[in-house]
């Protein structure tokens, strides 16, 4: 049996942003073996810790419709990271998430850019009403960009893990 889903591919002015496949997992593992996967779970030693993230990421797609959009350069299909919607069924709120893997692509506005166009699809596409990003309180690049997304922090918000800090994003004016 075969399941088929239809998800859109959205574009920016340097990104591609596309659903998950399973070329995606050589990035993807090596991201999760990483220290820089701290904040998210990681370091994930095994392979098949690190394909469940993958099937997760792919599934959130034919489950809730909607879900994490890989990141690629225009030009080029090389996984970079990973943004969008997510909303597993233990999470309290809708988020909007995303995880760098390509540590040469910080400081370049990708990541912005990237959960940018995510985060607008969340609100005009899907028609969320709100969304929050989950963040550890010690990742601080992730905290930067969820406020240069322009999110705030929301005190009385809790997240899925008891240390979360939960960042709330403004609706843009045009989804409003």
């Amino acid at each position: 049996m075969t399941v088929s889903f239809t998800a859109p591919t959205l574009e920016t002015e340097r990104l591609i942003l596309r659903t998950p496949k399973a070329e995606d997992f050589p990035a993807l593992r090596a991201f999760f073996a990483s220290e820089r996967a701290a904040f998210v779970g990681g370091p994930v030693e095994d392979e098949r810790s690190a394909w469940r993230i993958l099937a997760d990421a792919t599934g959130m797609w034919v489950l809730r419709g909607f879900g994490s959009f890989i990141i690629t350069r225009k030009g080029s299909d090389a996984a970079l990271g990973l943004t969008g919607p997510w909303y597993p069924a233990s999470w309290p709120e809708k988020e909007l998430g995303w995880t760098c893997w390509d540590e040469d692509i910080e400081g370049t506005g990708i990541m912005f850019e990237a959960a940018s166009a995510a985060r607008d699809f969340a609100f005009r596409t899907l028609g969320w009403d709100t969304a929050v990003s989950y963040i550890d309180g010690d990742n601080t690049r992730s905290i930067r960009l969820a406020e240069r997304l322009g999110a705030v922090l929301d005190r009385q918000a809790s997240g899925p893990h008891e240390d979360d800090l939960v960042y709330r994003h403004p609706k843009p004016e045009a989804a409003t």
